[in-house]
């Protein structure tokens, strides 16, 4: 029978016996802290909340707000900001490290010495030397060291690994291993991350996953050889590598090792051949298919091979949805593949104490998969950019002339075009903004003067406004739920507000949004009389901040005189954003678009540099104070045209399908009945209104921010398609 399907059945590990030798300090549930509270901390949560033999204890991250958030939604009731203070505080049996690679041997040398065992994602550390401390200091103090390489408790994996043991494949003459996925950080930054500051640091920060396979399936390598291809040059002045391409042997068995970080169809899988078959673990489907030969003639061979394929996909394909089905109401443990894997190998962790560790996450493993990146990364000999452009990329913070304009949100989209124009003017301004790895192109420049700092943070925000005259508020928090909405999004508002009144600004600039109008079917012309939408409490939550948002500050404007201009852009296109625009319809996979409705109505769209060139006149042009004005530019394309014009210009064929609004208002309404099921804490209400909003069916009137601010925004098809289509799409696909 060609199909064989991974087993998915998870058992809580049972509670080991206390043992001297694992840094386990007594009986009962192991109590377990997180260090780190980043994207990867909610998946350790969920997985060590499904094992029954686990208590989260504790969350230690230098950011608070992280450590609480983390805290609040996991029920975890230690918060600390220091290591030190959580391990001195708590009586913890296992930390999970889930720091920056750079970071993860002195966190854990202190969890070790301070008798806790310790949970590292991967790579264990970033050299083979750091990894041999960490393994004498675990002996030294008699704890358990783990190092998590969740893919290769994927069940899929697992199927694959325990077939070519059991030699099912016979002699394995062939490998071949693809991490094909986008690296969004090599386009977007931040470029401080530790895996660009190096060529070579992405094969010890995302090599583990491909080289534990490697090293797990066949063992270390008898010779490799290592080509590193598709360069392209960061603001740091480094190179990056988005193709790596690693030939093995190990014995009579080649493996070939292919990792793109380039923009494309997501692939990740293994796929062995043997003297008797060959099978595919395809991690990105969750999927395993063997396929091997019937004793049949060669045409019914083939059919009876293809029809085995096609049944085994099709029961693996319902199996994967049904368990994400069950997870959603709390039913299943397995859910979402990737987070599957992270708690099969959290409950392997656990159920090895008081006896010996899975190789899988052995120390000794980590150690020699770190050894094989790192002699992967010198043989490719990746090269740096010239001198001259390193230095040239360099900026020392400190603009040259005293900057009157303060922007926040800088690195954003609209941000960065300001920039631009201000830089072209040769004018001086000022951002603030939490890390100077975030900043590339025009935003490293002599006339720009960097401040690090949170907008969150008051005595940041006062340090920043020194000496300016204009705030630009352009910043925007990314966050999910009502409540972050309020404290990081309307908090930090008013906050900035709060702050740039005790400066004594002469304009305060904001930017809302022509999503808080009703522009549905009935709304007819909006112009800036027109008032938001009524019922702004039933729309999405981003639309429903930015007008709550506008309303604090234009009660600020009246009760304590803030210089308060309100801009609105519409659905912003251009340079340094994706053509892939979710003001068209909603994208999946960067191949599918749902259009919202029929897509004939011309949309409110308006060129990125035309809303930076409303904002500069906003600086300057008197007597605004208290007025808001919409930035929609002339219309001229339909979303179909905008597809058009985009498959034209970039030759390519998208998915693309229109959808009734109702299909989009019927979907959300089931899953709001799935969570209030499960009793999910936010379960809002869908609205058509809102989604109807979504077609843009409405006129936006901007005469006066033409007649008032002699704004004069592109209006012809052509230069629009040029400007808001072609360019971004040339930067898209480079």
């Amino acid at each position: 029978m060609t199909e064989t399907q991974p087993d998915r059945t998870v058992a809580s590990a049972p509670a080991a016996p206390a043992d001297g030798s694992t840094g386990r300090s007594g009986a009962g549930p192991f109590r377990v802290g997180l260090l780190g509270a980043g994207y990867i901390a909610e998946h350790h949560a969920k997985a060590l909340r499904a094992l029954g033999n686990t208590r989260l204890a504790a969350v230690c991250d230098r950011s608070l707000v992280r450590a609480r958030a983390c805290a609040e939604t996991f029920g975890i009731p230690g918060v600390y900001a220091s290591l030190e203070a959580m391990l001195g505080n708590e009586k913890l049996d296992a930390v999970h490290v889930l720091l920056p690679p750079e970071a993860h041997c002195q966190a854990t040398m202190a969890i070790l010495k301070a008798g806790v065992a310790a949970f590292l994602e991967k790579p264990m550390c970033i050299s083979p030397a750091e990894c041999d401390q960490l393994i004498a200091c675990a002996h030294d103090h008699g704890v358990r060291l783990g190092v998590g390489h969740n893919f290769l408790y994927a069940p899929v994996y697992e199927q694959l690994r325990r077939d070519m043991s059991a030699g099912v494949f016979g002699p394995v003459d062939h490998v071949t291993i693809t991490w094909h996925k986008e690296l969004g950080q090599v386009s977007a930054g931040p470029f401080d991350l530790w895996m660009l500051r190096e060529p070579a640091n992405v094969m010890l920060e995302v090599g583990p996953h491909p080289i534990g396979h490697l090293l797990d399936l066949v063992g270390k390598p008898d010779s490799m050889q290592v080509t590193a291809s598709n360069a392209v040059d960061l603001p740091s002045g480094k190179a990056f590598f988005r193709r790596w391409q690693i030939h093995a042997y190990q014995g009579k068995t080649a493996v070939d090792v292919n990792l793109s970080f380039a923009r494309g169809y997501a692939e990740h899988q293994i796929h062995a051949r043997g003297t008797l078959c060959s099978a595919t673990a395809d991690f990105e489907r969750d999927t395993y298919v063997v396929h091997r030969h019937r004793p049949y003639e060669l045409d019914f061979d083939r059919y009876a091979m293809l029809h085995d394929d096609a049944r085994a996909l099709g029961a693996q394909a319902r199996q994967t949805i049904g368990n994400y089905l069950l997870s959603k109401v709390r039913k299943s443990a397995q859910g979402n593949p990737y987070g599957y894997s992270i708690t099969r190998a959290a409950e392997a962790f656990y159920a090895s104490f008081g006896r010996s560790l899975d190789r899988r996450l052995s120390p000794e493993l980590g150690r020699e998969i770190v050894a094989t990146c790192e002699q992967i990364g010198r043989m490719a000999a990746p090269r740096a950019r010239p001198a001259e452009a390193r230095r040239a990329a360099k900026s020392d913070g400190a603009a040259k002339v005293q900057p009157s304009v303060l922007l926040l949100g800088a690195t954003g989209f609209i941000g960065q075009e300001l920039v631009r124009q201000m830089v072209g003017k040769g004018r001086a301004i000022r951002i603030l903004v939490r890390g100077a790895g975030k900043l590339f192109g025009d935003l490293i420049h002599p006339l720009v003067e960097v401040v690090e700092g949170d907008c969150a943070n008051a005595s940041d925000l006062d340090r920043s406004l020194r000496g300016i005259e204009c705030v630009v508020h352009l910043a925007r928090a990314h966050v999910k739920t009502w409540q972050e909405y309020q404290e990081h999004e309307i908090g930090m508002t008013r906050l900035v507000a709060e702050s740039a009144l005790r400066a004594g600004v002469r304009r305060f600039l904001y930017t809302g949004t022509i999503d808080s109008y009703y522009a549905g079917a009935g709304a007819g012309t909006i112009d800036e009389q027109t008032p938001l939408d009524p019922q702004i409490h039933r729309r999405n939550l981003y639309a429903r901040a930015k007008a709550e948002s506008e309303q604090i500050l234009l009660d600020m404007h009246r009760n304590q005189g803030l210089p308060l201009v309100i801009f609105r852009p519409g659905i912003v296109i251009g340079r340094g954003s994706s053509p892939l625009h979710w003001g068209i319809g909603m994208w999946q996979h960067g191949a599918v678009c749902q259009v919202w409705g029929d897509g004939r109505n011309k949309l409110p769209l308006v060129l990125v540099e035309d809303v930076a060139s409303a904002l500069c006149a906003g600086m300057e042009v008197p007597n605004l104070e208290g007025e808001a004005f919409n930035l929609v530019g002339d219309p001229c394309l339909s979303a179909d045209e905008y597809l058009d014009e985009l498959e034209r210009v970039a030759k390519l064929r998208l998915q693309r399908l229109h959808t009734p609004i109702s299909h989009f208002y019927g979907v959300s309404m089931l899953k709001w009945m799935a969570k209030v099921l499960v009793r999910h804490p936010e379960h809002i209400l869908p609205s058509y209104r809102d989604w109807e909003s979504r077609t843009q069916k409405a006129r936006f009137d901007c005469a006066k921010a033409k007649w008032v601010l002699g704004w004069r925004p592109a209006s012809e098809r052509t230069d629009l398609v040029e400007r808001g289509i072609a360019v971004p799409s040339r930067e898209w696909l480079a």
